[in-house]
């Protein structure tokens, strides 16, 4: 059977996984403002609109915790395909719902589904690629999270104004919304078959004792099918001395997973998927068209697309740049750009807004209770703000947060961690999710103090207690980690990998690859001749 081979053709088809939660997201923001969501639901606000946006990220919560173990026992590719069939199951109830709580399920059963996605689809990737483009690749994840949301938005925005008459129509058809709600399946069934042609992760392969299919992987992924190749070699020398250490410690992946060294890594990996909601930007995803109505300046639905369209775009120069400038300055830098957006925002609302009474009430804007009345530079500089966090949090956190977390373990705990702080992520998304609409509701513009005072929190942590992580392979990850060194003072190093490769290629370092599936090996320099079989480096 065919097997792709192309570093990024793989990791770019495996975020596809990360475009499902960005068509769940845009699922809700693009019906919220429509009479036929509405009417067919009752007009949900306040609580019951948090609750039914929350039932996503609740069943997430559920599914990244289980990821780990689907991923470490079936393989990150099978877990991948799981999480599609779930995804097509959620999408067929939530296309079908007839009331709320049937709605409910149909998003908790997708919510599963990117659980798993979204914690998988990193380490895959991050798995798969080398160190040279790894923050480039893992960051396809957010990219297709953006793209995702805009086609998503423009289907909804489509259908919205495209049924009955338009999304002011009391009388719109449910078409509005559960003809998007059914077509957010194909890009699951795409990514299910595609899967099936795609390979393994050669670590993954490694920790079951399939060193001859990883190497074979090794060979297609960095050496064009040659498994003398220096550099495959250096790479399937550098998995097996990790493996062969964790196993010789004869620790359980949970034990080692609370161990001093290790948790201070599990508590930044889930700080860092903590703050990547709680800096608010999901919030602005989910009821961007609240903060429009408030704005009242156009149609809410075409002035949140364009945010849509800026998180798209935006995020591409990060991913092109994150292994030039590195992970630590976006991390500083974005929070304290989106904490000074958020106070702008919440600021200008204060002092220019609000409440929405009886005079200003209208049906159109029925769910807010703060508005911005005839006061179009405010309303436009509200809009502007949003537009400006939404284009610093594509351009640092957005790539990072799932970049970061990914990397940072070491093979025998990584899925297990990952998937605890992509639970963070999904535990902080359901909080939000539910609670921000009562906020909204209660308090309006305040909201944005507190995001903000979140993201003030997030520099400071980030600044004292990130390192900087580009250039390292995922075995050297140790040496960033307990090198004792402070997180601001940034190291310079020659690479291990590359000092082996260069050792390979000069014929100094022998290294045993497996003969077949039932055992034997061979070693080989990472010439054209493979020599007796010893894994030890040559003597003067």
């Amino acid at each position: 059977m065919y097997q792709a081979s192309n570093i990024y053709f793989i990791c770019g088809f495996a975020a596809i996984g990360g475009g499902l939660f960005g068509f769940d997201i845009a699922s809700m923001s693009g019906v919220l403002g429509t009479q036929a969501y509405k009417r067919y639901f009752n007009n949900p606000v306040s609580y019951a609109q948090g609750g039914i946006t929350a039932s996503m990220p609740a069943g997430s919560l559920v599914g990244s915790l289980l990821s780990s173990f689907v991923a470490d026992k079936y393989s990150r590719k099978v877990a991948l395909q799981i999480s599609c069939v779930q995804w097509i199951v959620g999408s067929i109830l939530m296309a079908a719902a007839q009331n709320i709580p049937m709605l409910c399920a149909g998003r908790v059963v997708c919510g599963l589904c990117i659980g798993i996605a979204s914690a998988v689809v990193p380490v895959y990737q991050s798995e798969i690629a080398p160190k040279e483009i790894r923050g480039r690749v893992v960051s396809l994840q957010q990219w297709a999270i953006t793209w995702g949301i805009l086609i998503q938005y423009f289907i909804q925005f489509g259908a919205a104004e495209g049924i009955g008459g338009g999304p002011k129509d009391p009388d719109q058809s449910t078409a509005a919304f559960r003809i998007p709600w059914g077509i957010q399946m194909v890009p699951a069934f795409v990514l299910l078959i595609g899967l099936f042609f795609f390979p393994y992760s050669p670590r993954w392969l490694a920790s079951q004792d399939r060193w001859d299919e990883a190497i074979q992987v090794l060979a297609r992924l960095h050496g064009k099918g040659d498994v003398d190749h220096p550099k495959v070699l250096a790479q399937y020398q550098e998995i097996e001395e990790a493996l062969r250490f964790e196993r010789e410690q004869a620790r359980s992946s949970f034990r080692a997973l609370v161990e001093p060294r290790m948790l201070k890594r599990v508590a930044l990996g889930m700080s860092i998927q903590m703050w990547s909601q709680l800096c608010g930007m999901n919030i602005m995803m989910y009821y961007i068209v609240y903060i429009m109505e408030g704005a009242q300046i156009a149609s809410p639905l075409a002035t949140a697309s364009i945010q849509y369209v800026i998180n798209v775009v935006l995020t591409l120069p990060a991913i092109v740049f994150i292994d030039k400038w590195g992970r630590r300055p976006s991390l500083i830098l974005g929070s304290f750009g989106m904490m000074t957006w958020l106070f702008i925002s919440g600021a200008l609302q204060q002092y220019y807004g609000q409440p929405n009474t009886a005079e200003t009430w209208t049906p159109e804007n029925s769910d807010i209770t703060w508005i911005v009345r005839d006061n179009r530079p405010v309303s436009s500089a509200v809009v502007s703000c949003s537009y400006l966090f939404v284009a610093t949090f594509a351009t640092t956190w957005g790539p990072v947060s799932w970049t970061y977390p990914a990397e940072i373990f070491p093979s025998k705990i990584r899925a297990k961690a990952v998937s605890l702080s992509t639970a963070a992520n999904w535990f902080w998304n359901m909080v939000l999710a539910f609670g921000v609409p009562p906020l909204l509701w209660n308090i309006s513009y305040k909201m944005y103090y507190i995001f903000g005072a979140f993201n003030a929190a997030a520099f400071v942590h980030m600044a004292l207690m990130a390192p900087e992580t580009k250039g390292y392979t995922l075995e050297e990850m140790d040496d960033v980690f307990d090198s004792g060194r402070p997180a601001w003072k940034t190291q310079k190093k020659r690479s291990r990998l590359e000092e082996l490769e260069r050792e390979i290629e000069a014929g100094n370092f022998k290294v045993s690859v497996p003969l077949g599936p039932h055992g034997g090996t061979a070693a080989t320099t990472g010439g054209t001749n493979p020599t007796a079989a010893e894994s030890e480096k040559k003597t003067e």
